[in-house]
């Protein structure tokens, strides 16, 4: 592989365009992406490596991103050794049997990332034959897998996390302690197949006060993190609505840190510092709007990312569906030709 601009970002920083991917960038918006995988079933499609790997190089090609990120899912794991949790289109990880007592843990046992889920591996070898650019790994971050296992479904409230988290700590410090191996474990195995640096999506965790997170969470995500750092490749971690955590993501020892569209690029930089990777934050629904309007966020963006002296640009959370692919084409040719220029 050439020299990454992406990994530069997350390592030296020193780069002469800015580099720029997205978060799901495989799959949702592209006709491609639709064309190919039909009306499988996500998780069948994951479990297909061809098919798998098709669809994650369908971004890079079209696009023209510093980085492919695995066509993957944050459930894969948990329901690849028999919890229960399925995919259902239009909702999310749904299981109709959550996680209510310790007697739970005997259906997350026994997780091999090379037993559990071998087409994951297999997916990330067929890609590491074709890709120019670094593949991003990925898992959820055992918060936010735990959300799902508790609740049965996505959710605004957290009623049923939060009552366990304070009422029965015990229950709960025990799914987030094997969420967290499973965790290091599934990203253990995507760096021994090839990815090149992996990301952390902890993406409801902006709904814990700084204290929850510190007490009931941090603990696991560290843990997570200081296994992955001893296989030296960048790890990013990544969450929504996430500002008032940034001094207890600082305690966790990243590469980079990536913000949604709420957070300040100043702020961040100050909590964090400069040795740490920022990655973002253009507020994916404008990329709905028009392309002057887009490209002027995307501007402001870039001049106010000049604070971090190593940055990524991205999105402040994923793709949206309805996006138009020509819109995001237009965005990285925009950062490529600009981003360094912007954030002199």
């Amino acid at each position: 592989m050439k020299t990454s601009p992406f990994i530069s970002a997350l390592t030296t920083g020193e780069n002469p365009t800015t580099p720029v991917w997205f978060m799901r960038q495989a799959g949702r918006s592209l006709p491609e992406y639709r064309a190919t995988k039909g009306t499988t079933n996500i998780l069948d499609a994951i479990s297909e490596p061809e098919l798998a790997a098709k669809i994650t190089l369908q971004p890079v090609e079209r696009y023209g991103v510093d980085a492919a990120v695995l066509y993957s899912d944050i459930i894969v794991p948990v329901n690849s050794i028999g919890f229960g949790v399925e995919i259902e289109a239009g909702i999310g990880p749904v299981t109709q049997n959550p996680y209510t007592s310790v007697k739970d843990l005997n259906r997350l046992e026994g997780f091999d990332p090379v037993k559990s889920t071998p087409y994951v591996l297999e997916t990330i070898e067929i890609l590491k034959s074709k890709l120019e650019v670094p593949l991003i790994g990925f898992a959820g971050a055992p918060f936010t897998v735990a959300s799902y296992l508790i609740e049965g479904r996505p959710t605004r409230t957290f009623e049923a996390t939060k009552a366990m988290m304070h009422g029965d700590s015990e229950t709960f410090a025990k799914l987030m302690e094997r969420l967290a191996e499973i965790t290091w474990l599934s990203l253990e195995g995507q760096i021994n197949a090839g990815a090149d640096a992996v990301q952390i999506f902890d993406s409801w965790v902006g709904n814990l006060s700084a204290y929850e997170y510190d007490t009931f969470v941090a603990p696991h995500t560290r843990y997570v993190v200081e296994k992955v750092k001893k296989l030296s490749v960048p790890v990013i971690h990544f969450g929504t609505n996430t500002t008032h955590l940034l001094r207890e993501f600082a305690k966790i020892p990243t590469d980079g840190v990536s913000l949604d569209h709420r957070s300040s690029f100043a702020e961040a930089v100050e909590i964090l510092g400069t040795d740490r990777t920022i990655q973002g934050n253009l507020d994916p629904i404008l990329c709905l709007t028009t392309e002057g309007v887009m490209l002027n966020e995307a501007k402001r963006v870039l001049v106010e990312s000049s604070s971090a002296s190593k940055y990524i640009f991205n999105l402040g959370h994923g793709v949206l569906p309805s996006t138009s692919p020509q819109m995001l084409e237009k965005l990285v040719e925009f950062v490529h030709k600009n981003g360094a220029e912007l954030r002199q």
